[in-house]
């Protein structure tokens, strides 16, 4: 299978795949919006209305909208070979199609996700501007670390379901751990918030799209070509682990 076919097919079942689950729903599409939305006033009532953190919706936006889209993303993809099953049992398939078809299926929910997330901004007194395409980098990182998060896990759980727990609970560490529902700026310690925003990538992605999008600031750029050349390093060597490993992989999921 060539790119152009791989992508050509990733693309058809994508769509296949979302209006199948569409279907199935009263409300349909709406659902794509609806569920980050929902998240969002959660976390609101609870930090900002019962706890008083002082922390507005907008806030709790920038950080849950796109953290969302990575553990579902991540979670859902981690699963997608083992959940192919039949299909590996009867066509010789790169195995890396499966996590990029559901990485497919999650980015262009997100498209629609972002647009009503850039509006509801503008409601609530944000003003936009040539600033905030400084946010399509952002995005392409977020992806990236989807990406690399989503082969690695797929590639695990394919060998060990049991990996699937603990990606669970790696996704719940960092929902508490990136500052979605507090400020990776309100640390004390600057050592403290530099190790934060070195080590953990998705912190440092969140409090980039805030940057950009409330503060009207520009992200450490350096980090940020640092951190994406990195992670695209990282997709590279993991489809030459699947080039190496697509037969073991079907094997193992295929006798399990």
């Amino acid at each position: 299978m060539n790119p152009l076919q791989f992508i050509s097919l990733l693309d058809l079942k994508a769509r296949m795949a979302l209006k199948s689950e569409a279907s199935k729903l009263y409300l349909s599409y709406l659902w794509w919006v609806l569920e980050p939305m929902l998240w969002v006033m959660a976390f609101y009532f609870v930090f900002t209305i019962l706890l008083e953190m002082g922390r507005d919706i907008a806030f709790l936006m920038c950080g849950k909208i796109p953290f969302l889209w990575f553990s579902k993303s991540v979670t859902t993809g981690s699963n997608s070979i083992v959940a192919s099953k039949g299909l590996i049992n009867q066509v010789n398939i790169p195995k890396a199609f499966f996590p990029y078809q559901s990485l497919q299926e999650a980015l262009y929910k997100q498209w629609l996700v972002f647009l009503v997330l850039f509006a509801l901004l503008i409601f609530y007194g944000y003003n936009a501007s040539w600033h905030w395409l400084w946010v399509l980098p952002v995005i392409v990182a977020n992806y990236l670390l989807i990406l690399l998060c989503t082969l690695v896990g797929a590639f695990l759980v394919s060998y060990v379901r049991d990996i699937r727990m603990l990606i669970n609970m790696g996704v719940l560490f960092l929902m508490f751990a990136s500052g979605i529902f507090w400020d990776v700026n309100d640390i004390a310690d600057p050592a403290k918030r530099e190790a934060l925003l070195t080590w953990n990538p998705v912190a440092f992605i969140l409090d980039a799209y805030r940057a950009v999008l409330m503060r009207g600031e520009m992200f450490d750029h350096q980090h940020m070509i640092v951190l994406s050349a990195i992670m695209l390093g990282g997709v590279v060597l993991m489809h030459l682990v699947y080039r190496l490993f697509s037969q073991s992989i079907a094997s193992k999921v295929i006798n399990s």
